[in-house]
């Protein structure tokens, strides 16, 4: 973390918008206008994934055990292009952030992080992903060869197109005055659904071809454990601390998002009888996970800059903080039946009807924004604690730990409204 220039902090707007009331209702008002354009954009693309996932049925079945790998995949572009975007962000606010292609730049060095995360990360997703089919019984499924594959090159197709819509939403940060705080875990979680979907499609392509998997899957494992090793111990101070730091936390949330992929691959017959609900899948994951991005973007930028205080009971900062960003979710999750109930009508794809996926959507939703909100709150503050970068930590854990509640609570509430 960048030093934070002198006085920087005392003539930020973020001190203003707590000595000044009329500062603070108008920078509220265009935080939840911010938020809320970042959330609707994220889910019209979360919605066009779901609706390619919805229709990749013969892929699916053909493919067994390739919807196991959709949660942790969806969720490895979140968590570290979004703990990219809550650095970069927090890099803006404290005056250190320059657009340049430097590898000993800030955004040099976190851009060879998540190069390097991405594809270390997604092998061993892959390699993950068949031991817990096996472990969790999942019968026919995939090869090993096959896992690998299809998780590395799908996440690899992916982070180029989710890297370059985050280095443009921080210099557009910078141009335009955005708060990334606000946009980033939206934007950045979500349209990783729109690229990531349909990139793990594509790469199952090359799934189930003998001897050219086999040798895909050597190469790309021998790939991943190199670039590893040359990042894990570059001199490159920032990269270096990005790549140890990360390395754990998105292991163990490389596992929840598994388990929670065994819980869709469960109910995989369930979910091609109404193919809304795959349609939903994506938007529903994602929003409720940037919901927890923005409390923790938030938090950490406050903690960072001392405006808050990070103890185990959240102050009034927090809660208002937690406040706000939970009364956008239900206007949010709205839309995203909505979109689903259309798309897949527009598209011949099976629905319960709106109504039904309302009423999934909105139980589903309240349950895990309550979890979201607490586990966002408690994993930075924890972190920043700890002496541990929250930047780095957060989003992660909140991405990871949703998408094993949110699969839960999607499949408890279909089963309550009788769409399962």
């Amino acid at each position: 973390m960048g030093k934070i220039p002198s006085g920087w902090w005392r003539s930020s707007t973020l001190v203003d918008m707590h000595s000044a009331p009329r500062v603070t209702v108008t920078a509220g008002a265009v935080d939840v206008r911010q938020r809320f354009v970042a959330l609707t954009v994220g889910v019209v693309a979360a919605s066009a994934g779901g609706l390619v996932l919805a229709s990749a049925e013969g892929t699916l079945i053909d493919l067994p055990g390739l919807l196991l790998l959709v949660p942790g995949a969806i969720a490895l572009r979140g968590n570290v292009f979004g703990a990219v975007g809550s650095r970069l962000g927090t890099a803006v606010h404290t005056g250190t952030f320059r657009l340049s292609a430097r590898p000993d730049g800030v955004v040099g060095q976190n851009m060879l992080g998540a190069a390097v995360l991405s594809l270390a990360l997604s092998a061993v997703l892959g390699v993950l992903a068949r031991g817990t089919a096996v472990v969790f019984g999942i019968a026919p499924t995939m090869s090993l060869a096959d896992f690998v594959v299809v998780s590395t090159l799908g996440g690899l197709l992916a982070s180029m197109v989710v890297g370059v819509v985050t280095v443009g939403l921080a210099a557009g940060s910078v141009r335009f005055g955005w708060d990334l705080d606000n946009v980033m875990a939206p934007l950045v979680s979500t349209l990783g659904d729109l690229a990531t979907v349909p990139a793990l499609v594509v790469a199952a392509l090359l799934a189930d071809r003998a001897g050219l998997t086999d040798a895909l899957g050597l190469g790309v494992v021998a790939a991943a454990f190199v670039a590893l090793v040359a990042a894990w111990r570059t001199p490159l101070d920032e990269l270096r601390r990005i790549v140890r730091q990360s390395v754990p936390v998105l292991a163990v949330a490389g596992v929840l998002d598994l388990v929670a992929g065994v819980t869709v691959e469960k109910r995989l017959d369930d979910l091609l009888a109404a193919e809304a609900v795959l349609v939903l899948l994506p938007a529903f994951l994602g929003t409720a996970g940037a919901l927890g991005g923005i409390l923790s973007s938030r938090l950490s930028t406050h903690f960072h800059l001392g405006l808050d205080d990070a103890t185990p009971l959240p102050s009034r900062s927090s809660l208002r903080e937690a406040r706000s960003v939970g009364l956008v979710a239900v206007p949010v999750f709205v839309l995203c039946s909505v979109l689903a109930h259309w798309a897949s009508v527009a598209t011949g794809q099976t629905t319960p009807g709106l109504g039904d996926l309302l009423l999934v959507m909105l139980l589903a939703g309240a349950v895990a924004t309550l979890l979201v909100l607490l586990v966002a709150y408690y994993t930075t503050m924890a972190a920043f604690r700890y002496g541990l970068d929250p930047d780095t930590y957060g989003i992660p854990m909140v991405l990871s730990v949703l998408d094993l509640v949110g699969a839960f609570t999607l499949v408890l509430a279909l089963l309550a409204v009788g769409v399962a």
